[in-house]
């Protein structure tokens, strides 16, 4: 696909570096990104390759998202299709929290398993929420009987409402207004028709195995170097070490990025292997033979004013293998 832009808003994509994130893979048999998101990196990848590609998400309603487009396109489109509408961003909210295990469940257990609704329904949410928090389930709002209600239920349990932002700079989802000003975001924005743009990323997905759950499950032999030559994007949720707010992701992870760098270290000396690790400055030690690079993410709310977000937009990481290109040997070349 080319000039990709993310169906809908995500915290942390990568379309900024996935040029160079390709200029370092080149054009390996296999590619794995085991935490897909918005898919900016596969989505960015020089058209004209053909391989293996596997993608993961441990968020349901992300992998849902990705198997529903790629098998259903009409009727996701069909859901995402609907003006902006409080009512509706509430009541359709309160019951994509309530479907997230039913959901995660089904992925997990069947390959061929979607919900075209669900996908159509967080993806139009995504689009209309502004901030944080879209169906993470931490918040005091229920549906019960039918009925919105201060409940003050727990995580996985609720919604939370909040005064809305009207500005023309916001995107997400919390209890609030939707995003009502200018020509919107992701599938709600005017340019296209979410027909149209759904079934571009259906066309792209035709041929990508969308898996739902553990990272390390699409990371072993039989998914990456019994292909060949593998590229693997680690783009885990921030660590601890990098002082970033849990909050922000609707799946608990804070550990999980510390086992995703032993396992990029662990298997980075493989000359089959080409691993890009995503991350904050001083958040992972990397051995001395990885190839840095210091990049800065644009767009958002953190990165506007001169406050901490603007200054962790500048700590950016990408850590590179030995065995990726070297940058000057092409976009196709090959590493002496």
């Amino acid at each position: 696909m080319n000039d990709y832009k993310p169906l809908f808003p995500y915290f942390g994509g990568k379309s900024t570096v996935a040029g160079l994130v390709w200029q370092r893979f080149g054009n390996p048999c296999n590619y794995v990104e085991p935490f897909f998101g918005s898919g900016a990196v596969m989505f960015n990848r020089p058209d004209g390759w053909t391989g293996i590609e596997t993608v993961n998400d441990a968020d349901g309603f992300i992998a849902n998202v990705w198997r529903a487009i790629k098998a259903a396109p009409g009727e996701v489109a069909k859901h995402a299709d609907n003006p902006v509408n409080e009512c509706d961003l509430h009541a359709r909210h309160l019951w994509l929290v309530g479907q997230r295990d039913r959901i995660t469940e089904r992925l997990c257990g069947d390959p061929e398993f979607f919900d075209a609704k669900a996908a159509g329904w967080w993806i139009w949410g995504a689009c209309c929420w502004i901030g944080n928090g879209w169906c993470s389930g931490r918040g005091p709002w229920t549906s019960v009987d039918g009925v919105m209600t201060l409940t003050g239920g727990g995580k996985g349990q609720g919604v939370k409402r909040q005064l809305p932002h009207l500005s023309c700079a916001g995107q997400g989802v919390w209890r609030q207004m939707p995003h009502l000003a200018g020509a919107g975001q992701g599938v709600n924005r005017q340019r296209q028709r979410p027909a149209d743009l759904i079934a571009e990323f259906s066309a792209r997905l035709a041929n990508v195995r969308v898996c739902c759950g553990d990272w390390e499950r699409v990371c072993g032999p039989c998914v990456t170097v019994s292909h060949g030559t593998t590229a693997v994007f680690l783009d885990p949720p921030y660590a601890d070490t990098a002082g970033r707010d849990s909050r922000i992701y609707a799946v608990d992870c804070l550990s999980v990025a510390h086992r995703v760098r032993e396992w990029a270290i662990e298997n980075g000396t493989n000359p089959l292997m080409r691993i890009c690790l995503a991350g904050y400055e001083g958040e992972h030690a990397m051995p001395a033979e990885w190839e840095a690079v210091a990049w800065k993410a644009h767009g958002g709310y953190g990165v506007q004013g001169e406050g901490a977000g603007r200054e962790n937009a500048a700590r950016e990481r990408l850590w590179f293998s030995p065995a990726c290109v070297q940058e000057d040997a092409g976009l196709f070349g090959v590493k002496p």
